[in-house]
Parts: structure tokens; C-alpha cells; sequence
């Protein structure tokens, strides 16, 4: 294969275009690897299991309320920079219908109307929590959050360097 990932500090629309001409060219081979495959259905449980942990704990429901009565999201533009193309193209072979536009000027390019379009999201997106939240939830919720987030990010860790072993062999 020997394809060389695009260099993180190119714009989004560089990136994105790299992840979708990868998913065209690679995705059979890709979804072929029978330990992708069982890293992404890993993945895809342990990020369920994450964001039940995000309702149950009331985080969902922090972030909602601040959204309506502050007019404020976390997902702020430029956000989006710190996303690599092997990222974009995890969400790809997760079936997310990545934006081609930005929703908000003022967001994250991948924030829309009802949050976050990605599935595999990076490290910051994952684990970042406000004061207001972290002063508002009890601890041991927040601390069983953070156990399931680290397997999410354990999952996602092993799923990008395996597509990047594959990309460069």
C-alpha cells in the first residue's frame, strides 16, 4: 500500500479529502483485516458504553443546558484542526456521513445540530469536561466515566496504529 497520511496541520477539507479517497481506494482491503474488524466492533461497543456513562453521570444533560442558556459549546472552531486523517477515515469505516461544511461558524467543523456528528472522536473531544461540570457531578460518576472513556481511547489507540501499519506496508 504505502500511502502516506496527509500532515495534520493541512486544513480540514485537505484531510477529509484524504480520508475519502483512502475509504475508496482501501476500505475492502481495510475491512478485510480481521483485526481491524474486530477493533472497530470493540471500538463501536466500548464508545456506547462511554456515552451511556456520559447520560447516566448527567454530563449530556450539563452540556445541554449550558448550550441553551449560555449559547456556549466546548466545540469550538478550530477544534477540528487537531483531527488526523486516520481519524476521518476510522469514521468512515464507521459509516459516519462526515459534514462537508460547517454547521456553525463559530463551532467545531464536526459539531451539528445535535452534537457531535464523529463516532471516533480525538483524546480532548473525548475526556474534556468544564468546571461547571465536574463541580455539578458526583466524583464517582465522573470516575466511572473516566474508566469508560480509557477503554474507548484504548480501542481507538489500537484501531489507528493497525490502519496506519496497513497504510504504510
Amino acid at each position: 500500500m504505502a500511502i502516506r497520511e496527509v500532515p495534520i496541520d493541512s486544513p480540514i477539507e485537505v484531510k477529509l479529502a484524504w480520508a475519502q479517497n483512502c475509504y475508496r481506494e482501501l476500505r475492502e482491503e481495510l475491512l478485510g483485516d480481521e483485526r481491524i474488524v474486530e477493533i472497530l466492533r470493540s471500538f463501536k461497543e466500548s464508545m456506547q458504553d462511554s456515552h451511556k456513562a456520559m447520560v447516566t453521570a448527567g454530563v449530556v444533560d450539563e452540556c445541554k443546558d449550558c448550550e441553551q442558556r449560555e449559547g456556549g459549546s466546548c466545540c469550538g472552531a478550530g477544534l477540528e484542526n487537531r483531527y488526523n486523517g486516520i481519524l476521518l477515515l476510522i469514521n468512515l469505516l464507521l459509516n459516519v456521513k462526515i459534514p462537508e461544511k460547517r454547521y456553525d461558524p463559530l463551532s467545531c467543523f464536526f459539531l451539528g445540530q445535535r452534537g457531535c456528528q464523529l463516532l471516533a472522536r480525538h483524546v480532548i473531544c473525548v475526556n474534556y469536561l468544564c468546571k461547571k461540570v465536574t463541580d455539578r457531578i458526583d466524583p464517582q460518576k465522573i470516575a466511572l466515566l473516566r474508566e469508560k472513556e480509557g477503554v474507548e481511547l484504548e480501542c481507538l489507540f489500537f484501531l489507528h496504529e493497525r490502519i496506519k501499519k496497513k497504510l504504510i506496508s
